[in-house]
């Protein structure tokens, strides 16, 4: 079985990764901040926007990577990637801006979290039918 869809996905998540990263060293030159956020709300924000694709994003290819691992529809997989890509993108864009637009913010972690959701049970789905057809359950 090739894998194609999430490397994709992830590729993509990756350059904006980048761009948010580099957003945060610019901040810290400018503000000539090298550790923290020294109260700066800039930096701050900067700061938080970067930390939060960090965390949710990892999370959510893993759980794309065993859907599509464990066979899933390509269909369901271009979807919930497309959703990620634009959630993710759209979260950072709500929060980076000030004064921040709370829908986008909003709508960024509604499609994260519908992705990490609608992957998960997916993936439970897939793993116990396969558990079941092979005559590992029941």
């Amino acid at each position: 079985m090739t894998i194609v869809i999430t490397p994709v996905v992830a590729s993509l998540l990756a350059l904006l990764y980048v761009f948010l990263s580099i957003r945060v060293i610019g901040a810290r030159r400018t503000e000539r901040i090298s550790l923290g956020d020294r109260g700066n709300d800039l930096m701050l924000r900067r700061m938080r926007v970067h930390s939060n694709f960090a965390e949710y994003t990892p999370f959510a290819l893993l759980l794309l990577l065993m859907l599509e691992l464990l066979g899933g529809a390509h269909w369901l997989l271009y979807g919930l990637g497309l959703f990620l890509l634009v959630g993710r993108s759209v979260h950072a864009y709500g929060v980076s801006s000030e004064p921040e637009p709370m829908a986008f913010r909003v709508t960024g972690m509604l499609l994260t979290f519908t992705v990490i959701g609608v992957a998960a049970l997916a993936n439970l789905v897939l793993a116990l039918d396969t558990l079941m057809t092979v005559g590992r359950i029941g």
